[in-house]
């Protein structure tokens, strides 16, 4: 183990520790410049200890479970899960693990403790079983990582914590629209280009709502008639406007272009002359609305920035029009008249009028399931569906969004009739069979 040593040199103090030989030779680690010899001390103890724990600002043995759920959240779900994903992460540590067990020492904590917190969440909150699957999810896999590779402890506390037992399975409420209720949405929306393209790539093509609203207009292929869907767009909230007056500043929203769920979610797709020809006129919509607007017009550009876990993210910059800029054109599809990008939220507006003012059950996903469905009712082959949806395989669309409608139960009791009906079977005889009739009694 290391000694510290801590010296005069001229009128300030240095300390200075004997490190691992590199490559053989002698290897020593120091520093100077202070002022006392105290304050030498001080930094060289703390600069040793590090040192001896391998690089760590903490002992595993003293660290809290809220401190290490920090690190686990800054080594591990920053650098490798998505944004929206390591958010959701951050607000269950913080609103529901921290409170209950964020006191406790890492390595002290015990599985009883943990059931006991997940208990206890579920029967003061009420929350829905697919919720707290997600505490739970945070919870076993924090822990295993504190097990590997952090080492931190011999095993996890959480690994057999469970949740209380639902009285009924959760069912996840499906919303599949009829052909009347999709003709008087887009009715609705006719007149509101903006919206009624959004509401018409949703149902003609099953994509979710951030690739929509990701699509730029290269992505577009007149000629061949498809759509490649081959980046996402993500909202993040994390920069803050400065304080003004003593208030806090308010989240400033930025959109960026994302990487798509997974590798199968890139993918190019076939898009019928409907909505071909609409998505032709949008874009010379688009363009007459430039030259309207002229200098009032927004243009978005694409900016390189570097994310919190390191890796390079695209910003998509809003500049006037009459402001030059060396930025590459986004090109978004997506747009306001007057150029303005507003994402996915644009589709809080429209999704409001038809849930309050129509009086329907709506979400911008209900496009995805509806148009899912009417392919299989259709007759179109599952593995096609599966596909044009972006899933990794089969099991996923049959099980997440192809649903038991009253015309595939009428059109499945039509079919066994058609191969399994009674008079079609011939008897020994070469008469068709009869079937029996049964005397009441």
């Amino acid at each position: 183990m290391a000694e510290l040593n801590v010296r005069k040199r001229g009128d300030k103090w240095e300390y200075r520790f004997e490190a691992a030989k590199t490559d053989g030779k002698r290897n020593q680690i120091s520093k100077g410049g202070f002022v006392t010899k105290k304050e030498a001390v001080v930094y060289g103890t703390k600069a040793l200890s590090e040192y001896n724990r391998a690089g760590q600002v903490f002992s595993p043995s003293d660290i809290s479970v809220a401190d290490y759920l920090d690190y686990w959240m800054r080594e591990y779900c920053i650098i490798n899960l998505k944004y929206s994903t390591t958010e959701a992460y951050r607000i269950i540590i913080k609103n529901h693990i921290k409170p209950t067990i964020g006191g406790y020492r890492l390595s002290t904590i015990t599985p009883t403790v943990i059931q006991d917190c997940i208990n206890k969440i579920y029967v003061n909150k009420s929350y829905t079983q697919s919720y707290m699957k997600n505490i739970l999810k945070v919870l076993k896999g924090s822990f295993a990582y504190a097990v590997v590779p952090c080492m931190f402890i011999e095993s996890s506390p959480a690994a057999y914590v469970s949740l209380p037992k639902y009285d009924m399975p959760e069912k996840t409420k499906m919303i599949i629209l009829s052909p009347s209720e999709i003709n008087q949405i887009l009715d609705r929306f006719k007149d509101t280009m903006y919206h009624y393209v959004a509401l018409m790539i949703g149902y003609y093509t099953g994509l979710r709502i951030s690739e929509v609203y990701g699509l730029t207009w290269n992505n577009i292929n007149f000629s061949n008639k498809t759509i490649t869907v081959d980046k996402i767009v993500v909202k993040m909230n994390q920069n803050k406007l400065p304080k003004r007056g003593g208030v806090r500043g308010k989240a400033v929203t930025q959109w960026y272009l994302g990487t798509c769920k997974t590798p199968t979610s890139y993918r190019t797709i076939g898009i019928g002359d409907s909505l071909l020809k609409l998505l032709d006129e949008y874009k010379k919509w688009q363009e007459a609305n430039k030259l309207e607007y002229r200098e009032y017009y927004t243009n978005q550009f694409l900016k390189e920035e570097i994310a919190p876990n390191g890796k390079t993210i695209i910003r998509i910059l809003p500049i006037r029009s009459d402001i030059s800029t060396v930025l590459e054109s986004a090109n978004l599809v997506m747009v306001k008249d007057n150029g303005e990008f507003q994402g996915t939220d644009a589709m809080k507006y429209p999704s409001k009028i038809i849930h309050y003012e129509m009086g329907m059950d709506f979400n911008f996903h209900s496009l995805r399931h509806t148009h899912a469905t009417r392919l299989i009712e259709a007759g179109a082959h599952i593995k096609t569906v599966s596909e044009r949806l972006g899933h990794s395989n089969t099991t996923v669309t049959l099980n997440t969004y192809v649903h038991n409608t009253n015309k595939m139960q009428e059109d499945a009791v039509n079919l066994f009739e058609s191969v399994a009906s009674l008079s079609t079977i011939e008897n020994k005889g070469g008469q068709d069979a009869d079937i029996p009739t049964f005397r009441v009694v």
